[in-house]
């Protein structure tokens, strides 16, 4: 996406939060002072998610800074946040980004992460639109926030206009990083019930939202796309949630005849030693998955709990340290079980490198299962660049220039140590010579987790 200008202003502050920088300090510091310390219900895990409200501090910034405050601790890890909103300006057809490098608000001015944004230019549901974003005070409202409890990061803002909840959830799948990553998605709850109807309406809303149910209308929250989009993922990858806070306008500075109102709620991953190493689950139905091909007996299945949760692996199938096929996935388009199976039996039958496997060969065959997280668009200013941002033995990399892609697993660092001699061997993977390159070049990286049969006697 093209950038025009290089900052948006800060468009609300005056009017939602105060406008003068001390005296925003001092009512942040106020509506985070109100947060109840203690451990999260539903036990450890990763803070991942937040659904917080977007009215005026004086309304809702109370529910929203109890939220913020479970952020303070995470201040060194957290160093991007994707941030979704309704629009309530402009009419946008799908999900609006902006082209600027930074967004301003009186705290300072918080750095766009364009490579991200970039990195969605291939979704169309995703379109850049400055104007969606000018006015828009769902966003903004949410920034004096971050800034406070984070201090320096980079920002993904997506302004959702008319789109379907699958597509957001797509986006924040695509976004979805590491511990690195935070999501928080922007909305309050019904519009201007009288005080009783409207605590029953959101009491309902709160109970659909804790039990990761899709929300049906934008009666209940005018953020019902993007808090659909984040039920969907959060389903699908097994978080936990808790309410943090809920109340309406009515309990804060407004009169109880007409009120909106506002709750905020944390979302976790399971923390990584709470999940059994899926690795003996995986190794066992890529092995079984070639020998049900080969008309070969099978062996048991470890069950996990992960198998039915998007997941993305390369198969590596090896004879006596010789590679006999490697296939995989670049990205979590269908469930781990699914994925680690097919790709098995692509990596056995139909790598175009090898003749299909023969049963006499299964038992000296070995078996590696690469997981993949999602892959993260690289930023650079030219091949040097790039090549002093790879880490070895750690990255995976994609290359792509136009219709050229090409990607080495980390594994492939041990046999090819130093960065150049890396790319330029993914280069010409790619069918291009080891020198090339050019502006329309595109990297993203990944990581691993792996796991190889025992050695073969």
């Amino acid at each position: 996406m093209t950038t025009t200008t290089t900052l948006r202003p800060a468009a609300v502050a005056g009017m939602f939060y105060p406008g003068d920088p001390d005296t925003l300090r001092d009512e942040l510091a106020s509506c985070l002072a109100g947060a109840v310390p203690s451990a999260p219900t539903l036990g450890a895990g990763l803070l991942k998610a937040l659904i917080v409200p977007h009215a005026g501090y004086v309304y809702s910034g109370g529910t929203a800074g109890q939220a913020y405050a479970l952020l303070a601790p995470l201040a060194g890890r957290i160093r991007r946040v994707v941030l979704l909103g309704p629009c309530h300006r402009v009419s946008v057809a799908g999900l609006a980004a902006p082209t600027v490098q930074a967004f301003a608000t009186p705290l300072g001015s918080i750095v766009i992460d364009r490579a991200a944004i970039d990195g969605l230019a291939d979704l169309p549901q995703v379109v850049a639109s400055d104007a969606a974003h000018a006015q828009e005070h769902s966003l903004e409202v949410q920034l004096p926030f971050l800034q406070t409890v984070l201090g320096s990061f980079q920002l993904v803002p997506l302004a959702v206009g008319q789109t379907g909840a699958a597509e957001v959830a797509q986006v924040i799948d695509r976004l979805w990083g590491g511990p690195e990553t935070l999501l928080v998605i922007s909305s309050d709850l019904s519009h201007f019930h009288a005080y009783a109807e409207a605590r029953k309406i959101d009491h309902a809303t709160a109970e659909r939202i804790l039990a990761l149910e899709q929300l049906t209308s934008f009666e209940q929250a005018c953020g019902a796309l993007p808090i659909n989009g984040l039920l969907a993922v959060a389903r699908r990858r097994g978080l936990r949630i808790e309410r943090i806070a809920q109340c309406n306008s009515g309990d804060t500075a407004g009169d109880k005849g007409r009120v909106v109102g506002y709750a905020s709620f944390a979302l976790y991953e399971a923390p990584p030693a709470a999940v059994d190493d899926p690795g003996p689950a995986l190794l066992a139905r890529a092995r079984n998955a070639i020998a049900a091909q080969l008309g070969q007996p099978t062996r048991a299945e470890p069950a996990h709990p992960g198998l039915d949760q998007p997941g993305a692996t390369f198969i590596t199938l090896t004879q006596g340290g010789a590679l006999r096929g490697c296939i995989g996935s670049l990205e979590a388009h269908r469930p781990l079980e699914q994925d680690v199976r097919a790709n098995a039996v692509a990596a056995a039958f139909r790598d175009p490198r090898f003749p299909p496997l023969k049963a006499e060969e299964l038992t000296r065959t070995r078996v590696e299962v690469s997981l993949l997280t999602a892959p993260q668009p690289m930023s650079f200013s030219d091949e040097a660049d790039a090549l002093r941002q790879l880490r070895p033995n750690v990255d995976g990399v994609i290359f792509s220039a136009g219709q050229k892609r090409s990607t080495f697993l980390p594994q492939v660092w041990e046999q090819l140590p130093d960065p150049r001699q890396f790319m330029a061997h993914l280069k010409q993977k790619a069918g291009l010579p080891a020198d090339y390159w050019s502006p329309e070049v595109r990297l993203q990286r990944y990581e691993v987790r792996k796991w190889k049969e025992a050695p073969i006697p």
